[in-house]
């Protein structure tokens, strides 16, 4: 269907007409252009057309606050199966040549799946992405079939939200998760578009870390002395690495040197597998720490009631509250739009771009094979959501995403340069926006759980992630 197909197809004209208004332009093989991408006065292929950079790069000044949403361990065909207009199949094979029909999951369930290093090679299958059935299944009681546990998806109506979402704006479904492992060194990627364990690297963290009695709510610079997380090398062998405490550039402290406000939304202090920044080391040492990054997560919504809204936010769940198997109690979609609702009613719905991602697939079946750049990059498909007054409508995003590509956005928005890390090969999700439009009236994402339900909830440590 290409970059630019839509679900309903009438609306292309609308959305794809000329560059005079930030849409996307099509060249003589379909592919879409990027107006926001082209140098100044340049000629735009099958078009006949130019653009001003400079011009372009205003409409996206449109943008002063970024939000980024981070769930958990979703693949594309588990969450969004069947989907309009997406790229998502109902069976898929095993290493025995078989067809598995995907079977209907619940959210909440009772297993958990691997999704290690080691698990996304033996599902990858050197690219014959037919492995799932030699999966492990992590499970107490009542366990499934392990040669078909991965091989489920999620009734639409059990995650309405996340469709609703997607529906009124923008499902990426080619996005890909950068890294293949599991959720400490997917969210260093999140932040800092790699998980090396210093700038000039070439190891990167490849697991969640562990302390000495091999327990996992490790992970940042104030975990235990004995914590490490093995590290990953060019050549894909893996080893204990050292402390998990960074020195390594993340996109905080290129807002940081740029002026611009950030804030970090965790659902408690301390280590933790998705407390991306406590690991890294130049900024849990400064003293503006305690006031950046912010628990219960939960506080956004005081915060964002005070005008407290910071140009690049963002949030992570209680482990309840995410998505993540065998842990949540299935208010994962209600408290995500209760975030995009809250936003959206506030002043600032004008000014913000909200970036809905999963971090990891979780071991779920995913048909789309992953590029290879490296012995650790690309992983499985995620889910991405994009959300704003100028993004567009009822668009299917085919284009090639992984999560620098929500790095570069936010590096173009507020000029901030670039960390030279997976951002630079990355796009700029540019195909997701229409900057020439009208901001968008906000319509609230249906859900009967709200801000004042997230609220009244105890705090809580529970480890998010027993992935081993």
């Amino acid at each position: 269907m290409g970059v630019c197909s839509l679900i309903q197809r009438p609306i292309v004209l609308s959305l794809c007409v000329g560059i005079a208004l930030g849409g996307c332009a099509r060249g003589p093989s379909g592919a879409s252009v990027s107006p926001l991408l082209a140098s100044p006065s340049q000629t735009l292929p099958g078009t006949g057309e130019t653009i001003d950079r400079a011009l372009a790069f205003a409409r996206k000044k449109k943008i002063q606050h970024v939000v980024v949403i981070v769930q958990e361990n979703r693949s594309v065909d588990n969450l969004f199966n069947g989907f309009p207009g997406a790229n998502t199949v109902p069976y898929g094979k095993n290493s025995f040549g078989q067809t598995i029909l995907l079977r209907q999951e619940r959210l909440q369930t009772r297993f958990d799946l691997s999704h290690k290093h080691g698990a996304f090679l033996v599902e990858y299958a050197f690219g014959k992405m037919d492995g799932f059935n030699l999966e492990g299944v992590i499970c107490r009681r009542h366990c499934p079939d392990k040669s078909t546990a991965a091989y489920a998806f999620i009734n639409h109506k059990e995650v309405a939200p996340y469709w609703q979402m997607a529906q009124q704006y923008v499902l990426a479904d080619n996005t890909f998760q950068t890294n293949e492992g599991p959720s400490f060194p997917a969210h260093q990627y999140l932040i800092s578009g790699t998980s090396t364990i210093a700038g000039n690297s070439q190891y990167r963290a490849s697991e969640n870390p562990t302390n000495k009695q091999h327990q996992p709510d490790e992970g940042g610079c104030d975990s235990a002395t004995t914590a490490r997380a093995d590290i990953i090398d060019a050549a894909g062998h893996e080893r204990r690495g050292p402390f998990p405490c960074y020195d390594r550039a993340s996109i905080m402290d290129l807002m940081d040197a740029a002026g611009a406000s950030w804030k970090y939304y965790e659902a408690y202090n301390g280590a933790g597998l998705w407390n991306a920044v406590d690991a890294i080391k130049q900024i849990w040492q400064k003293p503006e720490f305690r006031t950046n990054v912010i628990s219960p997560s939960k506080q956004f919504f005081k915060d964002l009631a005070k005008g407290d809204f910071a140009n690049l936010t963002f949030i992570t769940p209680t482990a309840a509250a995410s998505d993540h198997a065998m842990k949540n109690n299935g208010t994962g979609p209600a408290w995500v739009a209760s975030l995009v609702n809250a936003i959206g009613k506030s002043p600032y719905w004008n000014t913000t771009a909200i970036f809905v991602t999963w971090d990891d697939w979780g071991g779920w079946y995913d048909h789309v094979k992953p590029p290879q750049y490296n012995s650790y990059e690309l992983g499985m498909r995620v889910p991405l959501i994009v959300i704003s007054p100028y993004a567009n409508t009822r668009y299917v995003s085919h284009k090639q995403h992984e999560f620098g590509s929500i790095l570069k956005f936010t590096e173009e928005m507020f000029n901030l340069g670039s960390l030279g890390t997976t951002d630079v090969r990355a796009d700029d999700l540019a195909d997701c926006f229409n900057f020439g439009q009208a901001p968008r009236h906000f319509a609230a994402i249906p859900t009967t759980l709200g801000p004042s339900y997230f609220s009244s909830q105890r705090d809580s440590r529970e480890v998010p992630d027993d992935d081993l």
